[in-house]
């Protein structure tokens, strides 16, 4: 209420008590006063149906009165007003009772109309218990979910549905909810159904507690969960095995490799046996890929049946790669016993749609007994031995050897570094000299790439070329080497015009099955401006002789253009001789054995007549002989003594290199040693 309305109120009701207090004697209950009391008795409710109930209303109302009325009359007023405003505020509270509950019952009926609404058509199993477990109600679904009735429920003890897949002690987690330390509870729990059969629970339990604070309900609500557990299951078992055989898979597998590697005391070791099928593409090739796949299943079978019996982990690893984990191994002869097992069951021949097929294995075997490893270093490291056991010829178990290993590893970290190193420079080129027999010039040279690694070691071909011919990086190696000795031999023609000096530079098997190789070597020809007739190009014999049809145009168009081919190393090989005069070779070039012999000093060219090595000397001069039958010329790899010189001259032999000319030596050295021989001058006139 306004100021101005409170205000007004008070006037009128100021006015009212004056009229009531001069009304004439005998007009009211107040006979002989002379005062209206009905009328005040309205001014006291008035004052209430005004909301003026706080007790200082009263209060103040009652002492104004006193003050102002004197007499007899002050009590009889007084009275009155406050009967009034008794009678009205004790009316006011009354009704306000009366609707404070019509509208609780209301609002109580609502509720339990909605209750009993949800509680029966909600999609989850519901259940009201008393707090000593009797069940007191259930709903529709709890029902359908167990398939019983609710009259079967009903009075039933709800801690007495046991599943033998409870958890231990399931029920005693619900002493904190019964106590009050909790006010819900989550867990899953199974049910058996009505017809034996079991549902998996997602179970959720909330005490319901009176105003008092004591526990008078549990109610437990459950979710059928069980298809999403399968679901979850399927999925889970999914992303650990493998889809065609059914063998737990890469991730699986390193899960419990990384487990058994955990330091636990001083238990058994942990072994290892990585599996590789021989000859697997060949039969995915041949037969097909359903035939391929049965093979996969039935290999699969056969591990998982003899060795998963034993308790090792059998796994896929991808493609025809199988994996045992042995996460006992007493001694390494146990692990080998697993690969031996392993190779039997893989030798067995497997039926696959009316055709029998068989196939061998080769399985590297490494035992980790102690110390920091990983998985993923273990399962390369048997990786690794795996190969070698394919290297050493299949259908055999190789045990891992450290030192094989780290040559492995360093070769592979070479492999990883070629690249960057081609690009950087770090490979260089020097040149041995081609020295004639016969009088001991300089004819020509070799070009050999060393690579300097930026720590300042130095590596041979030996070391790395293998390693280029396997990643493919030869190829443009082997360019860059042929550019760079071919630019040289025009520098060293220019100064030195009248003595041009043959450029000989390796070419590998590798390079030559290179599309385009005759025009990469005509345009290296043309850009440095060397000529065809002073190239000449070395590959070793086991290469040479297995050129058939495209290797061997490519050999006769370089051949016609001027180009010298020659065989290196000849005599490591099995020559075919008659296959040897049609093809375009112009070189044969001794390999070292035959010049540096086994045990002599001077090596077999030294040797006396008579000798039981005298043999290779005379194998080696009809070797030589035949070269001149087929009008080729011969060159003697690693000379190293004038003994040896001396034979290879007498034998025929056209020209050597080797450390007793010279060592390989930079392209700005070339022509100083051309000029000047460091080799000793031949005897007699030259």
């Amino acid at each position: 209420m306004s100021q101005p309305a409170l205000l007004e109120l008070l006037r009128g009701l100021a006015a009212d008590v004056l009229d009531a207090l001069s009304t004439a004697e005998g007009a009211d209950a107040g006979v002989g006063t002379g005062i209206d009391t009905q009328r005040l008795r309205r001014v006291g409710a008035r004052l209430v149906e005004a909301h003026l109930t706080e007790p200082a209303a009263l209060q103040r109302t009652l002492e104004l009165l006193s003050a102002e009325l004197a007499g007899p009359r002050t009590a009889v007023a007084m009275a009155a007003l406050a009967a009034g405003y008794a009678q009205a505020l004790r009316s006011r509270t009354r009704d306000e009772q009366q609707r404070i509950m019509t509208a609780a019952m209301e609002s109580r009926l609502a509720a339990e109309a909605r209750f009993a609404a949800i509680f029966d058509a909600a999609a989850i199993g519901i259940t009201v218990c008393h707090v000593d477990g009797e069940i007191l109600e259930v709903n529709r679904a709890l029902c359908d979910m167990l398939g019983y009735a609710p009259a079967d429920l009903v009075s039933r003890q709800f801690w007495e549905f046991d599943h033998p897949d409870d958890r231990p002690g399931l029920w005693d987690r619900t002493k904190d909810l019964l106590t009050g330390a909790v006010d819900h509870l989550r867990l899953e729990k199974p049910y058996f159904r009505r017809d034996g059969t079991t549902v998996l629970t997602d179970l959720v339990l909330s005490l319901v507690s009176d105003p008092d604070g004591r526990s008078r309900y549990v109610v437990a609500m459950m979710q059928d969960i069980t298809e999403q557990r399968r679901m979850q299951d399927r999925l889970a078992h999914q992303a650990t095995h493998d889809p065609l055989t059914g063998l737990p898979n890469r991730t699986m597998f390193f899960e419990r490799l990384d487990a058994a590697l955990l330091p636990v005391g001083d238990g058994p070791a942990v072994g290892v046996c990585y599996l590789d099928l021989d000859g697997f593409k060949a039969v995915n090739d041949t037969l097909g890929h359903d035939v391929g796949d049965e093979l996969l299943r039935a290999v699969a079978q056969r591990l998982e049946t003899e060795l998963g019996h034993d308790g090792h982990v059998v796994a896929r690893m991808g493609g025809d790669e199988f994996v045992i984990l042995v996460e006992h191994c007493p001694d390494t002869a146990a692990l080998e016993a697993v690969a031996a097992a392993a190779l039997d069951l893989v030798r067995t021949p497997v039926r696959v749609g009316g055709t029998e097929v068989q196939v061998s294995a080769s399985v590297g075997v490494v035992r980790h007994s102690g110390g920091a490893t990983t998985a993923a270093d273990l399962t390369k490291a048997a990786d690794t031995t795996m190969y070698w056991a394919k290297s050493d010829g299949r259908d055999r178990y190789a045990l891992f050897d450290a030192d094989r290993h780290r040559d492995d590893v360093h070769r592979y970290g070479l492999s990883a570094r070629m690249p960057q190193a081609l690009e950087r420079g770090e490979f260089v080129v020097e040149y041995q000299p081609l020295v004639r027999l016969a009088d001991q010039r300089v004819i020509g040279v070799e070009a050999l790439v060393r690579w300097e690694l930026p720590d300042g070691r130095r590596l041979g071909p030996d070391e790395f070329v293998p390693i280029a011919e396997h990643n493919g990086l030869i190829v443009p190696l082997g360019r860059s080497v042929l550019t760079e000795a071919c630019r040289a031999a025009v520098g060293w023609a220019a100064e030195l015009p009248e003595h041009p000096l043959l450029m000989s530079v390796n070419l590998a098997a590798r390079q030559v099955r290179e599309p385009g190789i005759v025009t990469a070597i005509a345009g290296i020809l043309a850009d440095t401006g060397w000529r065809p007739e002073l190239l000449q190009l070395e590959l070793t014999e086991s290469d040479l002789m297995g050129s058939t049809g495209e290797t061997l145009s490519v050999l006769r168009t370089l051949a016609a253009m001027g180009v010298r081919i020659a065989i290196d190393d000849f005599g490591t090989g099995y020559s075919n001789l008659a296959y040897l005069r049609h093809l375009p070779v112009h070189t044969l070039k001794l390999a070292g054995p035959f010049v540096t012999g086994a045990n002599l000093p001077d090596g077999l060219l030294s040797a006396p007549r008579g000798a039981a090595d005298d043999v290779d000397a005379r194998v080696l001069a009809a070797v030589v002989e035949l070269a001149r039958v087929l009008g080729l010329s011969v060159t003697a790899e690693s000379v190293e003594t004038a003994g040896q010189l001396e034979r290879l001259r007498a034998l025929g032999c056209d020209t050597g290199q080797g450390w007793y000319f010279a060592r390989s030596v930079p392209a700005a050295e070339v022509l100083d040693m051309v000029r000047d021989p460091p080799w000793p001058a031949p005897p007699g006139p030259q």
